[in-house]
């Protein structure tokens, strides 16, 4: 059976969805991703000798702007007030990337997948900007939904 896509009006309009009659509730999202680089850029942002500075600190606070910046990003994603944003970042030298963990949280009506997931894109990018002077070469991948809770459809998690 077909499911109504729910940003679509009857006649094939895109809209934004109408969340009026959703219950308030705790809602938590985290999501992931990596960028790989040269074992020159890792080693650099571990030791915190990069000529531009704290890349990880500079990529957390990127991160957790644009986590509150989503709906304006995301066309038909809804404004909504964070109640919390984390953002982690783990070096995996011997691999050669760094990994980046994003969770944000809320009490609202609608979730808050995208802003998660924006968190961590924007974090990566801003790593990438910040090391692109001596890699070019690096790569962003892997960007996903860990988990979700809250909402009418419960609490979802990514089989390991």
């Amino acid at each position: 059976m077909k499911k109504n896509l729910t940003h679509f009006t009857k006649s094939g309009d895109a809209h934004m969805v109408d969340i009026n009659d959703k219950d308030i509730t705790d809602r938590v999202a985290v999501a992931s991703g990596k960028i790989y680089m040269s074992n020159t850029s890792v080693k650099k942002i571990k030791e915190g000798t990069h000529k531009k500075g704290d890349v990880l600190g500079i990529a957390r606070i990127a991160s957790i702007m644009a986590s509150k910046k989503t709906s304006e990003l995301v066309p038909l994603c809804h404004n909504i007030n964070l109640s919390s944003v984390s953002v982690i970042f783990k070096i995996n030298q011997s691999k050669k990337f760094v990994y980046c963990e994003a969770s944000a949280s809320t009490a609202g009506q609608t979730g808050v997948e995208m802003e998660a997931l924006t968190a961590v894109q924007i974090g990566l990018l801003t790593i990438y900007d910040m090391c692109k002077s001596i890699d070019r070469s690096m790569i962003i991948t892997d960007i996903q939904l860990e988990s979700k809770k809250g909402g009418a459809s419960g609490e979802w998690k990514r089989a390991k």
